[in-house]
């Protein structure tokens, strides 16, 4: 690869782990403390279980976002893929707020982070993967 698009390799790989430990730390910390981990009221066991499984899901798209920092960018599929399921996650955090009204700050940073800030790591690693061809 040439000298000149290093940097910004590197800075993207730099974002994309720094941006993965959010999914990564609130997906295990969902699975290990469930509901309690946002501080609110516990749940019936359904609400639990359905709460303890999203974890998983958010875990694993953390992981999934981590899996492609070997080789960023022959993985362009899995990164659009990836960012499609936050991106509808997102959607369906906005439409909570809309019904339910602004939920506590944790929440409105990641509604920032899966609607604005994981669309343009996608956008960057599309970039970065088209100039390298």
């Amino acid at each position: 690869m040439p000298p000149g698009p290093l940097p910004s390799l590197l800075g993207f790989r730099i974002a994309v782990a720094l941006g993965g430990m959010v999914p990564v730390s609130a997906g295990l910390a969902g699975v290990l403390l469930g509901p309690a981990m946002t501080g609110g009221l516990p749940g019936s066991a359904d609400i639990d279980s359905h709460f303890r499984y999203l974890s998983g899901l958010l875990l694993g798209l953390g992981l999934g976002f981590w899996s492609t920092l070997p080789d960023p960018l022959r993985h362009g599929g899995r990164f659009r893929l990836l960012t499609t399921i936050v991106v509808l996650g997102g959607l369906g955090r906005l439409l909570g707020l809309a019904l339910q009204g602004p939920p506590g700050a944790p929440m409105l940073a990641a509604l920032g982070m899966e609607l604005v800030v994981t669309p343009l790591l996608c956008l960057w690693q599309a970039r970065l993967a088209a100039a390298a061809r």
